[in-house]
């Protein structure tokens, strides 16, 4: 059993959209609704893990699943964007809990969610502010993913007046 390593995501990212999570039945709508957004596609294709868009919505599902089975309401799911660059930031209010990276566990019993994160994403990490806990996932877009995925059409979209910079 290992903790995951405390440190804050790097600056510069804007809110793209948020998602609000009472229960696991929520986790399909925000695979779903998560994929759109990245992609502009609403149905998603079968997983192709090669492609960031898949990467992205697997981790978001992984680290909800977590936050709703060993966290404190509310639970929320944050993507932000900068250039090239894409951030999944998982909300709680268990602060005082810190994510721990799975060890020797046989298959099939879970607890992998932390080290899918690890594989998949580009940075990993966590930190605590105030009543929250964040557990952050990073992910590079370069320019042969989709057009929607991209960091030009990420730059107009959803960036209005919910931007804000990661808290």
């Amino acid at each position: 059993m290992t903790l995951l390593q405390t440190r804050t995501p790097p600056d510069g990212f804007r809110l793209v959209q948020r998602w609000e999570l009472d229960s696991v039945h929520a986790l399909a709508g925000l695979r779903s609704s998560l994929h759109e957004v990245i992609t502009g596609e609403a149905e998603m294709p079968a997983e192709d893990l090669t492609e960031t868009p898949a990467r992205i919505v697997l981790v978001a599902s992984e680290l909800a699943t977590n936050a709703l089975r060993h966290a404190t309401a509310p639970r929320t799911v944050r993507l932000f964007a900068r250039d090239h660059e894409l951030l999944l930031d998982v909300v709680d209010h268990d602060p005082a809990t810190p994510p721990v990276v799975s060890g020797g566990r046989p298959l099939g019993e879970g607890g992998f969610g932390l080290r899918l994160a690890q594989r998949l994403a580009s940075q990993v990490g966590w930190y605590s502010r105030g009543t929250a806990k964040h557990v952050w996932a990073s992910f590079p877009v370069t320019d042969h993913e989709t057009v929607a995925c991209g960091p030009r059409a990420l730059d107009g979209m959803r960036l209005g007046p919910r931007s804000q910079a990661v808290a």
